[in-house]
């Protein structure tokens, strides 16, 4: 008996969630509702001011919107069904509900890394090439960028899930986690894992190393061109327009290498499995809460947008 429970395919998984206290429960139902509504209204009300807006019909808004429309989405793929596996008894997900949820994640993450690289092209372009931005930055290459950002994550993603899910889950059908973590997805199968464990090193480590070594290369051209400004004052001007990009590139790199690119040895322990949680939390949750109040709060622009706007509204 022992034996054929162990060899027991499901065709559903529970998903452990960050507590088992009921009291914490309730506590982290309203926390995390009220940062995914939060999340929401910002990322739409972003979106909003810069299609209504005359001055921010630039490429650089063009890339903030899409960035915008990706965390809402990154946000939305999980955020439901977290929020109602803490307030219900059966904290279970579907076989094909965890495939789609994975893809989704993956493929959202992967897209916003390779969204944030163009964003650092098109700020490379606007600093060290002026006079051809509107040549290299057209609305036709705009779309393409943002075009091939969203092929390139979902294909990406789709490697991952199809490997993923052609494994046999058996024994044990908890995953450790609140979402469809593809790690602990790994560490239910009772098959070998060792090509699903290469293409996230090799693979997904080529997505992460290309994306910030096209952001670093960018930077640096930025830089020297900073350097070589004459007044402070357009120095300053110039790396002002960047320091939004550069601080939502390293929280959102930052927290993607920590998560994922840890050495093997550092995770195993229920010390780490809390650590991990509380990294997936700040990735999947605080990131996209953050994005927005990034580019609104560091940028003049934005919120010159936002009060022209207001005053419109209020001469009405």
């Amino acid at each position: 008996m022992p034996e054929e429970n162990s060899t027991i395919v499901f065709d559903e998984f529970v998903l452990v969630g960050l507590t088992s206290n009921p009291t914490l429960q309730i506590i982290l139902f309203f926390v995390f509702l009220a940062i995914y509504v939060i999340t929401l209204v910002e990322n739409l009300g972003l979106i909003a001011l810069i299609r209504v807006s005359p001055w921010l019909q630039t490429p650089m808004y063009f890339f903030l919107s899409n960035l915008s429309f990706l965390d809402m989405c990154f946000s939305s793929v999980f955020a439901p069904k977290s929020l109602m596996n803490f307030v219900a008894d059966k904290k279970s997900i579907s076989l094909t509900g965890c495939a789609i949820q994975m893809y989704f994640l993956i493929g959202l993450g992967s897209t916003e890394c390779f969204l944030l690289a163009a964003m650092a092209y098109d700020r490379y372009v606007a600093i060290c090439k002026p006079l051809l931005y509107h040549v290299l930055m057209s609305p036709k290459i705009c779309v393409l960028l943002v075009f091939g950002s969203y092929i390139l994550g979902l294909f990406h993603s789709l490697l991952h899930t199809v490997f993923t899910f052609k494994l046999s889950f058996c024994g044990s059908n908890e995953i450790n986690h609140f979402f469809c973590d593809i790690s602990a997805l790994l560490s239910l199968s009772c098959s070998d894992t060792h090509v699903n464990e290469l293409l996230i090193f090799y693979v997904a480590g080529l997505v992460e190393v290309t994306t910030i070594v096209s952001v670093l290369i960018s930077y640096a051209y930025i830089l020297i061109n900073i350097v070589r400004i004459s007044s402070a004052a357009g120095r300053l001007k110039a790396f002002s327009t960047c320091t939004a990009h550069l601080t939502a590139v390293t929280i959102f790199h930052g927290a993607i290498l920590i998560l994922h690119f840890r050495p093997e040895s550092s995770s195993g322990s229920s010390v780490q499995d809390v650590s991990d949680k509380v990294l997936a939390v700040f990735y999947t949750t605080v990131i996209p809460l953050l994005n927005p109040l990034i580019y609104s709060l560091r940028n003049k622009e934005v919120k010159d947008a936002f009060l022209a706007i207001q005053r419109k509204l209020c001469d009405k």
